[in-house]
């Protein structure tokens, strides 16, 4: 039995042995933590930078307006860093400086407050007074006043002017200084007109008859208008002088500063007239040429206007013509013409009386408004017939301002000058 174990032995020892089944590797417990992965290789940065470049050539934008979006956010991002450290970390150091700015302010206005309200009052006073002197500087008028109780006679002179506003556009104006006794008005003197002249000197005398028991119920009223040959003119300024407040016992003789003129009551209208005269064939040509802003006469507030043209000599009636009728209007337009007769041995003698009538189907007509021109009249009458006769054969234009019936026949009663 020994030898028989052995041989089994021996055998055993020759054969090689079989490869014995590896045991299964048991499965090891994971860790709890795994590893970071490692810092990624060069390969990982060009596979990034392809992909990031494959992604730009895919969008829809241009690569420059990529670059300006991004431009574009950085520096609002730089500025909204910029403001919050600007807010957060400057805010102190400001607030102290800014109240020692508001405690020095605080002192100065509690002590100089009262002193700064009294001088803006101060300064308010004297621009609203060089304000009013600004407007209120129409210049200064000399005059004299005298009363005659022999022959009741109030005697006014007008001497001169001074520092009168200029009117026209030149620089300059045309005064002359026009002359009445209110509330009535019926009797009216102008002086001549001082062509281009802010300090006129006129020297002129004017003669109201009037009982001294009714002066003391008149105002003097002297008034300064410029003078204008194709319109209508403009009032400069004026003085009025009750005259139950002036001594007439003895002559008055002063300066007054020039207020402002008051407008008339009552506007008539205009008239404007054109007049040529021919000395060798003794012709008198008078155009009606339009007139303006007539008095309204009829209900509906428009007039039925015509114009009456009499030619008279030493208070006697020559001729009279008259235009047409113009229909609901206050702005009529004639530009009609009439021819007088008139030697010229006549011309220096004669008148005309202009008439604007308000024509009336059904009753009397009624007068508008009058001038007068020629002999015996006075101010734009006087010049205009003036301005006539030294330009002979060419026709001379002037617009008249229509007056009462009372004015004009207390003109043609009174004694020429």
């Amino acid at each position: 039995m020994r030898f028989v174990n052995m041989g089994v032995r021996v055998r055993r020892t020759a054969e090689p042995a079989e490869p014995e089944p590896e045991p299964e590797a048991e499965p090891q417990p994971k860790p709890e933590h795994e590893p970071h992965p490692g810092p990624p290789t060069h390969h990982d940065y060009e596979n990034m930078k392809s992909k990031f470049m494959n992604e730009l050539e895919h969008l829809p934008l241009p690569m420059w307006a990529v670059g300006a979006i991004v431009v574009v956010v950085l520096a609002l991002v730089a500025c909204f860093t910029y403001c919050m450290f600007k807010k957060c970390f400057g805010k102190k150091k400001k607030s102290k400086k800014a109240r020692e700015k508001k405690r020095a302010a605080r002192k100065k206005v509690d002590g100089t407050e009262k002193e700064g309200e009294g001088e803006k009052e101060e300064g308010q006073k004297k621009e609203g007074e060089e304000q009013k002197d600004e407007h209120e500087n129409l210049g200064k008028l000399e005059f004299s006043l005298d009363y005659n109780f022999t022959d009741a006679q109030l005697i006014v002179g007008v001497l001169q002017a001074q520092d009168l506003p200029a009117m026209d556009i030149g620089g300059t104006s045309d005064p002359y200084v026009k002359v009445y006794l209110l509330p009535d008005k019926k009797k009216k003197f102008e002086t001549k007109v001082q062509r281009k002249n802010l300090c006129p000197v006129f020297n002129e005398t004017f003669i109201f008859k009037i009982p001294y028991a009714e002066l003391g119920g008149k105002t003097l009223v002297l008034q300064v208008f410029d003078f204008d040959r194709f319109g209508k003119h403009d009032v400069i300024g004026q003085i009025k002088i009750p005259m139950n407040c002036v001594d007439l016992a003895q002559p008055l003789h002063e300066w007054r500063d020039l207020e402002n003129g008051e407008k008339e009551e009552e506007k008539l209208g205009d008239v404007c007239i054109s007049l040529r005269y021919v000395p060798t064939a003794g012709k008198l040509t008078v155009n009606i040429m339009e007139a303006k802003n007539l008095k309204k006469m009829d209900v509906g507030g428009l007039s039925d206007p015509y114009v009456k043209i009499v030619l008279q000599h030493n208070g006697k009636r020559l001729k009279k013509k008259k235009t047409t009728v113009k229909k609901n209007t206050l702005n009529p337009y004639f530009n009609e013409s009439f021819s007088f007769e008139v030697p010229f041995e006549q011309i220096q003698k004669v008148q005309l009386v202009i008439t604007v009538f308000d024509y009336d189907k059904l009753g009397s007509n009624d007068p508008i408004g009058k001038t007068l021109i020629g002999y015996g009249a006075t101010g734009v009458g006087l010049r205009h017939w003036s301005d006539m006769l030294a330009n002979p054969r060419r026709p001379v234009a002037q617009w008249h301002v229509l007056q009462t019936e009372e004015e004009v026949d207390a003109t043609l009663k009174a004694p020429h000058r």
